[in-house]
């Protein structure tokens, strides 16, 4: 691991001007800057430690009924919230889908969303690839590609974002709240990453010294409770991140969708707002029909970066999946790990 300064400031603003500076990197829990700084990926020349920053914690409700939640809160904390599961279910699902026990317990949600691809060959040193050293190819084009993205991708970067928490924040409109050189922003978590293009390397929109301090779930997103539901299918049950994942909100009048919100994890370099399926199916019968009209219209504009096209398919059938199980309802439950979530799993490949 190359040498580093570390700082650990007493403030906001103390830890965004020691953030500004070229090669430094906000520490939190570390879970994955840590890794890429022991495999050299990552080679910061400073570690800005915002984990003692004060007022970064805490769960609340604003005055607008939106929920803000600050970004050093833990995932576990957060998933296990009584409160926060049983207005936001699909959120606490998908927290509860991440990674292992003993990560959850450690990884902030401000982490979360910032985490970086895990991509192979961005991970191999000795491998080319443009998100890790701009202009160098992409060795994923002609390798292993087959759990890479099939939206949004560019012959510059096919490498997916691996973050499960981001679906169902994307399809409920939230929003972050950034601190920076500039003050106090907010920004919707959509517009948050980008698409690779030509500039693989400019993951999100964050200017140096930025920090994302907060997560705010809008109010009225507490109205898709009794009809969501986020499902993921992976190559093992346990550890591993999504090959595709599906967030699906519904509200629902006499079996007729007013409303629908979904979203889409594993198929591209951001978290993927399905808003041609949202569009398909509003103000029409939640019918199984319906719902795999608006999982081809989620997909029409999908192609293989390589050899995954059976991503795009997949990715229909845990949409329908996802649908049919919102379209359900959510039982009364605690914020535990939903029962036999592996057979949920297995069974968006079979049951769709």
């Amino acid at each position: 691991m190359k040498s580093f300064d570390y700082v650990k400031p007493a403030s906001i603003a103390e830890a965004i001007a020691a953030a500004a500076a070229p090669g430094a990197a906000y520490l939190a829990a570390g879970t994955n800057l840590l890794d890429l700084m022991k495999g050299g990926v990552s080679r910061p020349d400073r570690l800005v430690d915002v984990t003692h920053l004060p007022g970064l914690d805490a769960i609340e409700t604003v005055a607008d009924g939106s929920l803000r939640i600050g970004a050093l809160v833990r995932n576990a904390d957060l998933a296990h919230d009584a409160s926060f599961a049983r207005a936001y279910p699909a959120v606490a699902e998908a927290l509860l889908s991440g990674a292992s026990a003993q990560l959850r317990n450690a990884a902030t949600v401000g982490g979360n969303l910032l985490q970086r691809t895990r991509c192979a060959y961005f991970y191999d040193v000795a491998s080319r690839c443009n998100k890790r050293a701009p202009g160098s190819g992409c060795d994923a084009r002609e390798g292993e590609n087959d759990l890479h993205a099939v939206l949004g991708w560019s012959e510059g970067c096919i490498a997916t974002h691996p973050s499960d928490l981001c679906v169902p924040l994307v399809a409920l409109d939230a929003t972050v709240e950034i601190e920076g050189n500039s003050g106090r922003r907010e920004l919707r978590l959509e517009d948050l990453h980008l698409l690779p293009g030509t500039t693989p390397e400019q993951e999100t929109v964050l200017e140096p010294g930025d920090l994302i301090v907060a997560l705010k779930l809008p109010g009225a997103a507490r109205s898709f409770a009794s009809h969501a539901r986020y499902l993921k299918v992976r190559e093992r049950t346990s550890y591993a991140f999504a090959v595709v994942s599906a967030a699906a909100h519904l509200s629902l009048a006499n079996g007729r969708i007013e409303q629908a919100r979904i979203a889409l994890g594993g198929v591209a370099a951001k978290p993927w707002r399905a808003r041609e399926a949202e569009a398909a199916l509003t103000g029409h019968e939640a019918t199984a029909e319906n719902f795999r009209h608006a999982a081809q219209a989620a997909l029409a504009a999908a192609k293989p970066s390589g050899d995954n096209a059976f991503k795009i398919e997949l990715a229909q059938r845990i949409i329908v999946r996802a649908l049919n199980l919102a379209a359900a309802g959510m039982p009364e439950r605690t914020p535990a790990l939903p029962a036999s979530p592996f057979s949920i799993q297995s069974g968006a490949l079979h049951d769709a």
